[in-house]
């Protein structure tokens, strides 16, 4: 698809430049395919395309389903946050002023206000980022790493320090204790064991002593140095837990390095994703300034996405002589145009659908959604994994959008939208990208990927996954749902693999009622562990199901043929994108 269609706005191939790159061998029209690449083993396979189907009589038929359907989720959720609905009152004092024709706005997320009310300030800050960066490359010279390396540690140090406070040398204290250990280590076979023991220790402490608290650990008379010189965000050790991400790569790939052998001289340009982020370099790249100037980058440091270490240093070499395409004029503009049009979607929803305000005020004697209709209620659980997906998607993007600015391409960490997703496996490769690959590659593929022990494997990543998030028995219950519930996937593909059977006329129906089944599942696990937790969950099926009688009954199966609608149109994008190329196994 050209650049120049305005389709391509709303395309995988701007979220990630990286992906164009990918496509190497087009794919031919008699449906014969050259590449395609499994998810987990990346090991080429033949994929088949068929023949276009959105102008048959059966997807006229989806279009009309959707044409109706979404208005009227929409609409639910809308009629339930008016001010004369019998339950307004009983969340409306948690409402904040917005801007939108007089609407009220439904801030009450305090991960996501946090964000957005420090939008105009982040963005004076990548403004400032940007000038000084230019400025630094006149005076330093941009012609090699030393200079960015340079102004990286510098603007880390005055960024961390107004924002952590005194904490920034926390920070880097255990940063230079892991660095020591590592160099002092070497190549022994006890490297990865340690660094993965001291660093999932470092994760408990910091949570166990709250940042370690002058008022804490010396006594409330210090207690002054945490509320005078904690900066803008005290809470350090929140953020630290993406800061560890890095350390670990820094640790396993300089121990790759050292076991395998780096390359001697530094890698061309030209290399791939997939080889910058593979191919090691010479010892002196592994020195403290570039760990310091990774682990601390200013634009990936608050949220990510991460980045590994290879890749990092890879970019940097070449980032002032010749940047990726993906990191020049045209490609971040669209991709800021794209930001902008993910703020404002969030904006609208959160000024019309208060459903984040309703679920907090859910319990009784406040029930606010007490007499709502079936649909009704699921629209509240609906709403709230969109504002949790886009809570999320929305800063990631700020971020990669402030480090391609700076010539730095990290990952996409969202390529689909929460809604055009049917696979859970699918799902969790496209959700935080970056961190799934980050997985995959210092996790799962060292425990023997899909090859050898593929499901225990799988449940020692979610629950390490769960764990990082946050040391609560509700993400962990989360985690082994999800490994749960990808399992009968995983059995259904092996039994009914689609190079045997994709052919058959049952199959692509047969797979449209298995997806929409996996969708309901995504959907209680999501609401469990990010948003109504398991007696928030219990409670909703049994008010909007168990509770409802026959209407629940009527709810149930439109939903099932409206979801089975819906995953027959993701059927259709998918092979629209496997026409052009695109193979993405989510």
């Amino acid at each position: 698809m050209s650049v120049d269609s305005p389709r391509y706005l709303f395309t995988p191939e701007l979220l990630d430049g990286r992906l164009v790159s990918d496509i190497s061998v087009p794919v031919q029209k008699d449906g014969a395919s050259k590449r395609d690449e499994d998810s987990t083993t990346s090991k080429p396979t033949t994929r088949r395309t068929s023949p276009s189907r959105w102008q048959t009589f059966e997807y006229i038929i989806y279009y009309a389903v959707i044409l109706y359907a979404v208005p009227s989720m929409f609409n639910a959720a809308y009629q339930i946050s008016k001010e004369d609905h019998p339950n307004y009152l009983r969340y409306s004092s948690i409402l904040s002023k917005g801007w939108i024709f007089g609407r009220k706005v439904d801030n009450t997320d305090m991960q996501y206000k946090g964000f957005r009310n420090n939008i105009p300030i982040l963005a004076v800050v990548l403004a400032a980022h940007t000038a000084l960066r230019k400025i630094s490359a006149k005076v330093l010279g941009s012609a090699d790493i030393q200079s960015r390396m340079i102004f990286d540690n510098l603007f880390a140090a005055i960024f961390l320090i107004a924002l952590h406070g005194i904490s920034y040398f926390k920070v880097v204290i255990l940063l230079a204790t892991n660095y020591a250990i590592l160099k002092s280590l070497g190549p022994s076979k006890a490297t990865p064991f340690v660094t993965w023991g001291f660093n999932l220790a470092v994760l408990f402490l910091n949570e166990w002593n709250k940042g370690y608290r002058f008022g804490r650990m010396f006594g409330p008379e210090y207690g002054y140095i945490d509320t005078k010189y904690g900066g803008i965000m005290p809470r350090w050790e929140v953020h630290f837990n993406l800061t560890m991400l890095r350390v670990i790569s820094f640790n396993m790939d300089y121990y790759w390095a050292l076991t395998t052998g780096p390359d001697l001289e530094p890698p061309p340009s030209h290399l791939s994703d997939k080889d910058r982020v593979t191919t090691s370099h010479p010892m002196t790249y592994y020195n403290f300034a570039l760990y310091h100037a990774y682990c601390l980058y200013s634009p990936l440091y608050l949220a990510g996405p991460i980045i590994t270490f290879n890749d990092f240093v890879a970019q940097n070499l070449h980032a002032a002589r010749q940047a990726l395409p993906s990191t020049s004029i045209k490609p971040v503009l669209l991709y800021g145009f794209r930001f902008l049009i993910s703020l404002l979607c969030m904006e609208f929803i959160l000024h019309y659908c208060y459903v984040q305000a309703i679920s907090r005020a859910s319990h009784a004697p406040y029930n606010a959604w007490i007499n709502d209709t079936p649909f009704q209620l699921m629209m509240i659980g609906y709403f709230n994994l969109q504002i949790i997906w886009l809570k999320l998607l929305i800063p990631w993007r700020f971020f990669r959008l402030w480090s391609l600015v700076d010539s730095i391409d990290p990952p996409e960490n969202m390529l689909r939208c929460m809604s055009d997703n049917y696979s859970a496996a699918g799902f969790w490769r496209g959700w935080h990208r970056s961190y799934n690959k980050w997985n995959i590659r210092y996790i799962y593929v060292p425990l023997g990927g899909s090859k050898k022990r593929p499901i225990l494997n799988m449940l020692i990543v979610f629950t390490f996954v769960a764990l990082w998030h946050d040391l609560s028995l509700t993400l962990l219950t989360w985690g082994w749902l999800i490994v749960l519930f990808i399992m009968p996937e995983m059995i259904a593909r092996t039994l009914l693999p689609y190079s045997k059977y994709g052919g058959n006329w049952w199959f692509r129906p047969l797979a449209a009622a298995g997806s929409t089944l996996t969708i309901l599942t995504m959907c209680g696990a999501n609401l469990v562990g990010f948003a109504l937790g398991v007696n928030g969950v219990k409670q909703l099926i049994y008010d909007g199901i168990i509770n409802a009688g026959w209407a629940g009954v009527v709810f149930v199966c439109a939903t099932l043929g409206t979801l089975f609608t819906g995953v027959n149109v993701m059927f259709e994008l998918r092979e629209e994108e496997a026409r052009r190329g695109l193979f993405l196994g989510c």
